[in-house]
């Protein structure tokens, strides 16, 4: 297995990481700003079939997918240094919906999508806010998106932000802390250290938990598996 993270989550999580598979951990500089510049959320976006990356992500990653030989197509927008510009992959996507700001969405995530609803929210940085879960269910840290999501009918916790870590904010969101491979999810950090995480452990008992360092939930823009 593959797993994208960033480079700045804290390093017994790194540690912890690697025993589940090839860890790829991503660094930029100069494309965005810098307490989002590792966030793998922000330069990559799954769908069902493909696998979306930015074009301007730098060529070493570039090598090391085709090295790993992971399957990936451009998106047609480069990630940019100020919202919305970086944010255009930072959709959620599961079997029926793609949830996202529609007009901040690049294009070929959209044209990937196209056969799904696709659910309008005004929080460009949505991955980062929200938990995609198996039959429809969804964690997030934005009233807009948990508004979003029960006028379409779908089972949402919200959870407050404020203590999970993103060093340069005040607090980081909820779905940055985290990463779902079938039916485990793994959390940077431990959900002891988060006001509401007996919430969060009660909402996801259908999955494994796997936190990944005795600590704060620490943002780090996402965890990828592929």
């Amino acid at each position: 297995m593959i797993i994208i993270a960033d480079k700045k989550i804290p390093d017994e999580a790194q540690r912890s990481l690697k025993q589940y598979g090839q860890v790829i951990f991503l660094e930029t500089q100069d494309i965005t700003y810098p307490a989002i510049s590792s966030h793998p959320d922000i330069f990559f976006c799954q769908t069902d079939n493909e696998f979306v990356v930015a074009p301007n992500l730098p060529d070493s990653f570039i090598e090391e997918l085709k090295t790993e030989k992971v399957n990936f197509v451009f998106g047609r927008m480069e990630t940019g240094n100020v919202y919305p510009d970086s944010a255009r992959l930072n959709a959620v996507v599961t079997p029926e919906f793609i949830i996202h700001h529609e007009k901040h969405t690049d294009p070929v995530l959209k044209r990937l999508c196209a056969d799904k609803q696709f659910i309008h929210v005004n929080q460009g940085y949505t991955r980062c806010n929200l938990i995609p879960l198996k039959d429809n269910r969804f964690i997030t840290s934005d009233k807009g998106i948990k508004k979003a999501l029960i006028k379409n009918d779908l089972e949402v916790l919200f959870v407050n932000p404020k203590g999970i870590l993103l060093p340069g904010f005040d607090h980081g969101f909820i779905g940055g802390t985290c990463g779902v491979s079938g039916d485990t999810i793994f959390f940077i950090g431990n959900l002891n250290h988060y006001p509401e995480g007996e919430e969060i452990r009660s909402f996801l008992q259908e999955y494994q938990i796997i936190e990944l360092y005795d600590g704060p939930l620490f943002d780090g823009g996402s965890l990828i598996f592929l």
